[in-house]
């Protein structure tokens, strides 16, 4: 059953971070690099302090071309204080899921004693889905032979 996957099993694996002083611009040239979406913004004590999105990049990028002034840090742009998740705490598949939908979010920061261990993405969720899939569906098994 899907629901007993917990986020430890389906975390992303090495994600990206970014500290609150990285140039936007070098941010946006690793997003677009590496095909993500976002990344963790942390402080010097590996703690959760903010989220940068393709959507923080575009709005900085399009207000600092109206206000004639592009660019600035990852501080000036992220969405601060993000919604986290307790690594110690047990967080299943659907109900992660269900969160991140509501929320509209496509990561969430995963957190042991106030310091960031890893983040719940939508791609790690689907990763996951497919992984659970694959294990337990005949059906999956009978497709790859």
């Amino acid at each position: 059953m899907i629901r007993s996957i917990t986020a430890e099993d389906y975390k992303s694996k090495n994600p990206i971070t970014f500290k609150e002083n990285d140039d936007l611009f070098k941010a946006i040239h690793t997003l677009l690099e590496l095909k993500i979406s976002g990344a963790t913004v942390v402080n010097d004590n590996n703690e959760v302090v903010g989220v940068i999105s393709e959507l923080d990049c575009l709005k900085a990028i399009l207000e600092g071309s109206y206000y004639g002034n592009a660019g600035g840090t990852v501080k000036d742009f992220m969405t601060s204080d993000p919604e986290c998740l307790d690594a110690d705490k047990e967080h299943d598949l659907i109900t992660v899921a269900q969160q991140m939908i509501k929320g509209k979010r496509r990561r969430l920061p995963l957190v042991r004693d106030g310091k960031f261990v890893g983040q719940v993405s939508c791609r790690s969720l689907l990763q996951a889905v497919k992984s659970f899939v694959s294990e337990h569906d005949p059906a999956e098994d009978a497709i790859h032979e």
